[in-house]
């Protein structure tokens, strides 16, 4: 028996998450260490990570930073843990998960078990037909700008498991290594390519977001996937004062709105009329927008529809 080790953790969490990590493959991170050197000697490699995680000596190593280019031609910081510390990541999400699922929003869709971009596509595509308005909402820098304190609160509204805490905290703090080899230190964020990333995010945005919504605008109907928000409203009115009520909202959780990329959006079809400036979004890389050939739902109406880009380019 280990009982002298401070935290309780099971060999076989370390084990299941440890095939987890495997399924989903990954690059190597700050030693270099891939999955298949990893597999040479597991058992070893996987008994010094459990022994560290229970007693309070594991340490996150630095992650190691890559620029992956967007379609704009700016570049998207990835961070890549090492193997070891996505096996340790895994163990937390695991164990954090059951606890935190039941209490998400039904209209959060990324990153959850059972949840798919396909499923928030297809209520976004019914809800722009009963509503005529969209607040397209874009978070500036969202994950490079979690604040740890608010993040770190809100987690403990989830659970006080002593170890959970205490690594958590320990991955935000981690550094990053930089292409050039130096280490640069973090003072807010979480690393897109963690694997603790996703969860920690949706339990921030359930906080500063959903249950906000739920509370002040249950009328408002939204899809969330990760931070991309669609909200659907009645009227312009009502979307300008959402939107001028969500700019205060993030503010006090330390979060912007991008004020270029988030829109107000009229869903214009055949039974809609005027002239808007903006009448098509992007969401989860499929084009909302008006009709652009006789589309007949069987009484002669063109409805509001989504295409990929390139059918709505």
């Amino acid at each position: 028996m280990d009982n002298a080790k401070p935290f309780c953790i099971a060999k076989r969490d370390v084990w299941d998450a440890y095939k987890r990590v495997k399924a989903n493959h990954g690059a190597a991170g700050v030693d270099g260490q891939s999955i298949e050197q990893f597999e040479e000697d597991v058992e070893n490699n996987l008994y010094r990570l459990w022994n560290r995680l229970c007693s309070g000596s594991y340490f996150p190593p630095p992650v190691r930073r890559v620029d992956i280019s967007k379609d704009d031609g700016r570049t998207r910081p990835l961070g890549i843990p090492t193997v070891s510390d996505r096996i340790a990541q895994m163990v937390i999400q695991r164990y954090l998960e059951p606890l935190v699922e039941p209490r998400f929003h039904n209209d959060s869709y990324g990153y959850r078990p059972g949840r798919s971009a396909h499923q928030a596509l297809s209520i976004t595509r019914q809800r722009c037909w009963r509503y005529d308005w969209v607040l397209d909402l874009d978070l500036k820098s969202f994950l490079e700008t979690i604040n740890w304190e608010l993040l770190l609160r809100v987690l403990r509204r989830h659970t006080d498991c002593t170890w959970v805490l205490l690594y958590v905290e320990r991955w935000l703090r981690a550094p990053v290594c930089m292409p050039d080899g130096t280490l640069a230190e973090r003072k807010q964020g979480t690393p897109q390519g963690a694997v603790i990333s996703p969860l920690l995010a949706n339990l921030f945005l359930h906080a500063a977001f959903d249950q906000w919504m739920a509370g002040q605008h249950p009328d408002i109907p939204f899809e969330r996937y990760a931070d991309d928000i669609i909200c659907h409203c009645k009227s312009e009115e009502q979307a300008r004062a959402l939107k001028d009520a969500l700019a205060q909202r993030f503010a006090q959780w330390h979060l912007e709105l991008h004020p270029h990329k988030t829109t107000i959006v009229y869903c214009k079809d055949a039974n809609r009329r005027g002239r808007y400036p903006e009448q098509r979004f992007d969401f989860l890389d499929y084009t909302f927008r008006p009709p652009v050939v006789e589309e007949c739902d069987g009484k002669g109406i063109r409805q509001f529809r989504t295409g990929s880009e390139r059918e709505s380019g």
